[in-house]
C-alpha cells in the first residue's frame, strides 16, 4: 500500500482492515469499496467529499439509533456512495434504487454458493429506466 493510499484510508472512520489494507466479509463490500476508489480517482468526486459524505451517513445512522458495532459499516458505505452519486448527477436515484432492489431479489433467490444473476425482466427494467 502506498503512503498516499494509507493516508486516504486513515481518513475513514473505523475502516475494517488488517496490516495489508481493508478487509471485506462479502464480495459486494469489496465492489462498493472499489467503485468508490475508482470514481474518486477519475475525478468524479474528491476524496474529501467522499469522507464528508460517508461521515454524514455514519452520523445519520447513529442519530437513528443504529448500533455502532461495525456490522453495518459497508451498508453505510453503500448508502453514502449512492447519495454522492445522486448528488453529483452521476446516476438517477430511481435507477439506483431499481438496480439495488433487483440485486436484492436476485441474491435472496440464489442458493448459497451459486453465482447471483439478475432475472431478464429486471435487466430489461433497469435498462429501460437508464
Amino acid at each position: 500500500m502506498s503512503p498516499r493510499e494509507a493516508a486516504a484510508l486513515d481518513a475513514l472512520p473505523a475502516l475494517p482492515r488488517d496490516d495489508d489494507g481493508p478487509v471485506f466479509a462479502e464480495p459486494w463490500q469489496a465492489s462498493a469499496f472499489a467503485m468508490t476508489l475508482a470514481l474518486s480517482e477519475r475525478g468524479l468526486f474528491s476524496w474529501a467529499e467522499w469522507v464528508e459524505t460517508f461521515s454524514g451517513e455514519l452520523k445519520r445512522a447513529a442519530d437513528a439509533g443504529t448500533p455502532d458495532d461495525g456490522s453495518r459499516y459497508y451498508h453505510h458505505w453503500l448508502a453514502a456512495l449512492e447519495r454522492l452519486i445522486a448528488e453529483k448527477g452521476l446516476a438517477d436515484p430511481v435507477l439506483l434504487a431499481g438496480a439495488r432492489d433487483a440485486w436484492d431479489r436476485a441474491a435472496k433467490a440464489t442458493p448459497h454458493g451459486k453465482p447471483i444473476a439478475l432475472a431478464k425482466e429486471d435487466l430489461a427494467r433497469i435498462r429501460s429506466t437508464g
